[in-house]
């Protein structure tokens, strides 16, 4: 195929995505309730399971008991004359792109996979599954722990008594999004790992050689997307450290397989 063949093979596969994203949307949108009321507000209650959680935690810890709130920290306010309704129709589509995710994923894959060898697609087997896994592993993880955390400091955070909270529908459903999408993203780690140990870019030495400087980058992140106490930090640092050590055993794995084949292929030369 032409240069020009491909990227008319690609527009139509970003069609099909754009195509699901739209209608998933539209089934998000007709379901305004439950999006609304029940998913992205629900992080806002103090009956939410993660505070229920921490609150028995930190009373059996001896911690502070600042999720154990019985009224909500702040209301919500929209303050532009379309802002509801901007919001019911941007909080539609990001709906649709997390739902469709696994699809998305199979048009990029049915665009990259007639490039590589029989071998190569068998070595990817599962990789819609997996990548899909991680991806909703990841979005569950943003909005039940980071989320949570993140609204429940800034939400009930005052600078003074003669400031109160009424926080912008738009700015709070920006947290919300922004701590699910990233997580999901985030999770998908292993997946990039794998791709770039396969054509050369990173090995396992790379990534124990900078595992320290990783350490210090993820508890950074930690710190600017959790409250500022050590164990919410530690909460958010420990899966991302572990996809991390996961990650080096995917690419020593794809590092000894690609050894096998070297080998195997100077043998029957």
């Amino acid at each position: 195929m032409s240069f020009l063949d491909h990227l008319e093979e690609l527009r139509w596969h970003l069609i099909r995505s754009t195509i699901a994203v739209v209608l998933i949307g539209l089934v998000a949108f007709i379901m305004k309730d439950f999006i609304f009321d029940t998913v992205i507000f629900g992080p806002k209650r103090p009956d939410f399971p993660t505070y229920k959680l921490f609150c028995h935690l930190s009373k059996m810890l001896g911690f502070s008991e600042a999720f154990c709130g019985t009224e909500p920290l702040f209301r919500i306010q929209s303050r532009e004359m379309a802002g509801q309704f901007s919001a019911h129709i941007w909080t539609s589509i990001w709906a649709g792109f997390i739902v469709g995710f696994p699809y998305i994923l199979y048009e990029m894959w049915k665009f990259i996979s007639p490039g590589l060898y029989t071998k190569e697609k068998n070595n990817a087997r599962g990789f819609i599954f997996i990548a899909s896994v991680l991806f909703f592993t990841g979005v569950l993880f943003g909005y039940y722990v980071v989320a949570p955390l993140s609204i429940n400091f800034l939400g009930g955070y005052q600078v003074s008594k003669e400031v109160f909270n009424d926080i912008d529908l738009g700015s709070y459903i920006s947290t919300v999004r922004a701590a699910v999408i990233a997580c999901g993203l985030v999770f998908e780690l292993p997946i990039i790992i794998f791709f770039l140990t396969k054509i050369g870019l990173v090995t396992p030495e790379v990534l124990k050689k900078y595992r320290k400087i990783s350490l210090v980058v993820v508890l950074i992140l930690s710190a600017i997307i959790t409250p500022p106490d050590v164990a919410s930090q530690i909460i958010v640092a420990i899966p991302i450290l572990v996809l991390y050590q996961v990650s080096i055993y995917i690419s020593g794995y794809v590092i000894r397989q690609e050894a096998k084949k070297n080998k195997k292929n100077a043998k029957s030369s």
